[in-house]
């Protein structure tokens, strides 16, 4: 979560002005705005309130920066507000909610082709990130008992990754002390390669992470392969490294989209996965998934017990206390969809990125850097030769007509390239592409007649 100050001085006692319909009789219309008034006020006045200020907010529907899920039909809503005061971590008092999650991790394995022989395990979390947390804790404690029982130093640990990784791996290796060995991207591939994997690795190497769905251009990343190299290494003298897939995006698409690609359990090398149920699963936020093929994969002392309906259950988490919501929220969607579902509902995510991409690229001065054959997200740059304005000038256009679409530099290797990404999820209509392709026509236009507005300098974005 973002890090907000302590606000002091005259900002302090900064008034927060009330609509003269909502005051009370008698009191002036303004309450402090970083402080807790002296005495509250009726909740129709209170909601309000907080209600005109979230006016302010962008629209979700029109949020194309996100992955996550912004649209679920009115009986998910109601589920999840049913089960917003349920507390995860209460098994013992919420035990249905906790068959549920099981439930959840299973269809998930299946998914996932987890085979029976080896009994795969795994848990929901917060989301993707402390997925990740968790799969990289899991490869770093695996590693360091290697270490020690060969008689080894085991301080030095390291991560490797493409440098187009979600931003949690690299506080995973900050927060854990593991170098982050960041492969670097370049013009003829835009994420990690299986040579470049196994050339970054050593004996110190915890684990390779590779990325189905990078969040750059949404490309998949050849997992398969990368599993490949990871043998050729092992089988040639060198480390034995194990593979971490995160499936964040990929891991709800691939499956119902690319039934035939191997990237998941199938492969010995793929020790485990994560994906984020709020996003392509469809699942408003947060909710995330994690999986380890076996129990040798998941080092026993990371594992807690609780008490549960007089027995025990084992559980992993960084977090503790957590609605339930979420978690009810996939297993509706699981029951509600099937997998025929899930499979028309990502098709037609994906057909409406290709037909956008189709699109964009006719207009003129793009350039498309993927067309959303991956995850349904494309990616596009300015051609050459250069109209005269940036994609951040894009973006900003397109800010004014409501729309939010994220420019952003690519990552390092990449970096001299800006990009416009869309991202379309679910609710994301062919009928609301035309109305985005409509709007980006609108500020081409404007852009060529000489309204430039990007100043030089500007932020990126890139997930």
């Amino acid at each position: 979560m973002a890090l907000h100050p302590h606000e002091t001085g005259d900002r302090s006692t900064e008034p927060l002005h009330l609509r003269p319909q909502l005051d009370r009789a008698g009191e002036t219309g303004e309450v402090p705005r970083f402080r807790l008034a002296s005495r509250g006020m009726p909740p129709a006045t209170a909601y309000q309130v907080v209600h005109d200020e979230l006016l302010l907010d962008g629209s979700a529907r029109l949020n194309l920066a996100t992955f996550v899920t912004t649209y679920m039909d009115r009986e998910g809503e109601m589920l999840m507000a049913e089960c917003a005061a349920k507390n995860m971590i209460d098994k013992d008092e919420y035990p249905q909610t906790a068959e549920i999650e099981k439930r959840c991790v299973n269809m998930l394995a299946d998914l996932w082709h987890a085979s029976s022989d080896e009994r795969a395990t795994g848990c929901s979390t917060t989301g993707s990130s402390e997925a990740c947390m968790l799969g990289g804790l899991a490869l770093a404690r695996r590693w360091r008992h290697r270490r020690q029982a060969a008689g080894l130093p085991a301080d030095r640990p390291n991560l490797v990754m493409g440098a187009n990784v979600q931003v949690c791996w690299e506080k995973f290796c900050r927060y854990w002390d593991v170098e982050p060995r960041l492969v670097p991207v370049g013009p003829g591939a835009t994420c990690l390669t299986p040579d470049a994997a196994a050339a970054h690795c050593d004996d110190s190497t915890v684990g390779v992470v590779a990325v189905l769905g990078s969040t750059y251009d949404g490309a998949y990343e050849p997992v398969a392969a990368i599993a490949g190299a990871l043998d050729a290494l092992a089988a040639g003298g060198g480390p034995d490294v194990p593979l971490h897939v995160d499936g964040a995006s990929g891991g709800f698409v691939a499956p119902f989209l690319d039934p035939d690609l191997e990237w998941d359990f199938r492969l010995p090398r793929v020790q485990s996965i994560n994906a984020s149920g709020h996003k392509f699963g469809l699942v408003y936020p947060g909710v995330g998934w994690v999986v380890w093929r076996d129990a040798a994969a998941l080092p026993e002392e990371l594992v807690f017990t609780v008490d549960y309906l007089g027995g025990a259950m084992p559980t992993f988490a960084l977090n503790f206390s957590r609605p339930g919501a979420q978690v009810v929220a996939q297993y509706y969607n699981f029951l509600r969809l099937g997998h025929e579902g899930y499979r028309r509902v990502q098709q037609e995510c994906r057909d409406t990125a290709a037909w956008l991409a189709d699109r964009i690229e006719g207009l003129g001065p793009f350039a498309l850097v993927s067309r959303g054959d991956g995850i349904p997200a494309l990616a596009f740059r300015i051609a050459a030769p250069e109209p005269g304005f940036t994609v951040y000038d894009v973006s900003d256009g397109l800010r004014a007509h409501g729309w939010l679409v994220p420019a952003y530099a690519m990552p390092p290797g990449l970096d001299d390239m800006a990009v416009l990404r869309v991202v379309v999820r679910n609710g994301f209509s062919r009928d609301l592409a035309g109305k985005l392709l409509d709007s980006l026509g609108t500020v081409v236009d404007k852009l060529r007649g000489g309204s430039q507005s990007q100043p030089d300098g500007r932020s990126g974005f890139h997930h």
